[in-house]
């Protein structure tokens, strides 16, 4: 339990512990790396575990910056709690997390600042927050092991097919090895994966692309260069190839109403968007589908779009690349899209629907993100009614 003194320390001890600033993180980092095995199969790289919390110092700093008020966290919890359950963060990692980080505040910032009595009272904010965050996560975990086609843990899933959706994109069409039901999804969440890449095991989580069926799920993954992950689903998984995969997962989800839908996407960012797009598109809300790519070549899903352009008159959609080259006779080919460039206001106003009373969702590369959040809320659309995935507090897209 938190007492009051304790609180009074950490939130005095929280400017001095941001001075500490990046060498906190890398050190707390070296120390669960070299020390912790068990937490390895949670990197992205092999210098930042927890994939789910990239930074946990600075985590935990927000959370104890706002420890009197955390509603001012929004939706921050939901994401990490989600994030972990994707991947399957169990409550015997949270001491690992915490015996690290106040070792390395003790070793980085000295005995005379983390004293005995600081390190006592961030050991029980700690505690506070990961008790919070072990609550919620069981809750999801027992919730879902109950729901119908549910499971917990990891079940074994079949490649049925293998789809490449552009030079860079490839699909997966998963399906349980037992032939049992499948738990329902909401349009916007991941699946995560547990793979063994070079006798190594990593954990990832995916974007379902496709509305839910009952009987198979959909990923669309991008090779990242130097990805393990990635890489090995491109190149060593085939269809007929088992994996371990996680329930359904995700807080960034279509919500139900009957404004106008507005999906921007940027790059890879295309895949929740996909089943939200079709979730959409079942009632008679107007869509606006708006997608950036590098070109051509690397913009997946556009002959999906352009089909269901034709079954459904409510859907809009917009294309911009960054290059595009034009046939060398003079005219363009059907791949020319709406515009070139980056992301601006100008061309936003005007495959905006005109009423900015929209919901709309953007995903995409960080610098990306941070242009279309700046954009809407100067065209006016509500940021209350603007929704995003993104670890971070929405100052880090300013």
């Amino acid at each position: 339990m938190l007492t009051t003194q304790q609180r009074a320390i950490v939130k005095s001890t929280v400017p001095l512990l941001e001075s500490g600033g990046e060498a906190l993180t890398t050190h707390f980092y070296k120390i669960m790396l070299s020390e912790h095995p068990e937490v390895r199969p949670f990197s992205t790289r092999r210098t930042r575990p927890m994939a789910t919390n990239p930074r946990w110092p600075t985590g935990v700093l927000m959370y104890a910056r706002h420890i009197d008020q955390l509603e001012k966290l929004g939706g921050l919890v939901a994401q990490i709690i989600n994030k972990h359950v994707s991947l399957q963060i169990e409550p015997a990692h949270y001491p690992i997390v915490g015996s690290c980080l106040l070792r390395a505040i003790r070793e980085v910032l000295g005995a005379e600042i983390a004293t005995d009595e600081v390190l006592a009272a961030w050991g029980a904010a700690y505690q506070q927050l990961a008790d919070i965050l072990i609550g919620a996560e069981e809750k999801i975990y027992a919730d879902t092991a109950a729901a119908p086609g549910g499971w917990r843990s990891a079940r074994a899933f079949r490649v049925a097919r293998k789809v490449a959706e552009s030079s860079e994109i490839t699909s997966f069409y998963l399906e349980p090895q037992d032939g049992g039901a499948l738990v329902n999804f909401e349009p916007g969440q991941y699946l995560g994966l547990r793979l063994v890449v070079n006798g190594q095991e990593i954990r990832r989580n995916y974007s379902l692309s496709a509305a839910p069926n009952g009987h198979s799920y959909r990923i669309s993954v991008k090779r990242e260069a130097g990805g393990a992950a990635s890489n090995y689903l491109h190149d060593e998984l085939h269809e007929g190839d088992m994996l371990d995969v996680f329930p359904p997962a995700g807080e960034f989800v279509l919500a139900a109403g009957d404004k106008p839908v507005v999906l921007i996407s940027g790059g890879v960012g295309i895949t929740p968007t996909l089943a939200m797009l079709d979730a959409a598109l079942q009632g008679t809300r107007p869509v606006h589908f708006i997608h950036f790519a590098r070109n051509r070549a690397v913009h997946a899903f556009r002959d999906t779009i352009a089909a269901r352009k034709a079954k459904h008159a409510q859907l809009q959609h917009f294309y911009v690349y960054d290059e595009h080259v034009a046939d060398t006779d003079g005219t363009d080919d059907a791949g020319a899209p709406h515009a070139t460039g980056r992301v601006n206001s100008e061309q936003l106003a005007r495959w905006l629907p005109p009423s900015r009373d929209v919901d709309a969702y953007f995903l995409g590369p960080k610098p990306f993100m941070r242009q279309v959040k700046r954009q809407l809320r100067e065209l006016g659309v509500p940021e209350a009614q603007t929704r995003y995935e993104f670890f971070g507090p929405a100052s880090a897209l300013e």
